[in-house]
């Protein structure tokens, strides 16, 4: 069933609106910590957003902003400013639609059926990974790195996206090679080197110097 993240300070509403959606058979999470949203949305994969505008340190409109930096990921925003310059703040950001509170819960779900429909029937959902301010999108071969956008050759990319998939773990130079090998390209030992070489030097350069460490004899890993 699709994910929801929703990014909603006021826990009486965030709690109503959870166990709502839960009740239609979707997986909700609410975002704990209102600093570090983009971080959380990563982690989470979600398939839609339930983003408020109101929210303690930046409002869902910064959000919506980072956001689109990485997924097109429909977001509905809730808000109790529902008037029009809020309306048109919202789409011109990134926003696919708004729902002034105080809402019905079954016009919520209603809105939320209609978003997902509309985002998934004919292609799949966006597949992002992260850690440590990096964030790969799966479906398109982008990377996000410390908000910036890096541009990946087809080799950086996959060795990216194998660390990210076992992330906290020390995957071999051989596994990478054999992913590698997956290309029509020829990779050897010196290719690989050069290869992860070249990805830290552009992660450094978008300000994650250490985000790929190496395990001496045994490979490389990445982990927060």
């Amino acid at each position: 069933m699709y994910r929801i993240f929703l990014v909603e300070d006021d826990e009486v509403i965030a709690g109503a609106v959870a166990r709502h959606l839960e009740g239609w058979g979707y997986t909700v999470r609410c975002a704990q910590k209102f600093d570090r949203v983009l971080q959380e949305f990563a982690a989470f994969d979600p398939q839609l957003v339930l983003l408020d505008i109101s929210l303690p340190f930046f409002n869902g409109y910064h959000w919506c902003q980072e956001i689109r930096k990485v997924s097109k990921v429909p977001i509905l925003f809730l808000t109790s400013a529902g008037d029009s310059v809020n309306t048109v703040m919202a789409m011109q950001l990134g926003g696919d639609d708004l729902l002034a509170k105080p809402f019905d819960l079954q016009v919520l779900s209603a809105k939320v059926q209609a978003m997902l429909r509309r985002a998934y029937d004919f292609g799949p959902p966006t597949h992002l990974l992260q850690c440590g301010g990096a964030v790969l999108n799966v479906s398109d071969g982008t990377l996000t790195a410390a908000g910036q956008r890096v541009e990946l050759t087809r080799n950086e990319f996959r060795i990216l996206q194998m660390l990210l998939e076992r992330k906290g773990q020390t995957v071999s130079r051989e596994a990478l090679m054999t992913r590698l090998w997956e290309s029509d390209s020829f990779v050897d030992e010196n290719t690989l080197t050069v290869n992860v070489g070249r990805l830290r030097r552009k992660l450094e350069a978008a300000g994650l110097p250490d985000l790929i460490r190496t395990r001496k004899g045994e490979g490389y890993l990445v982990e927060e």
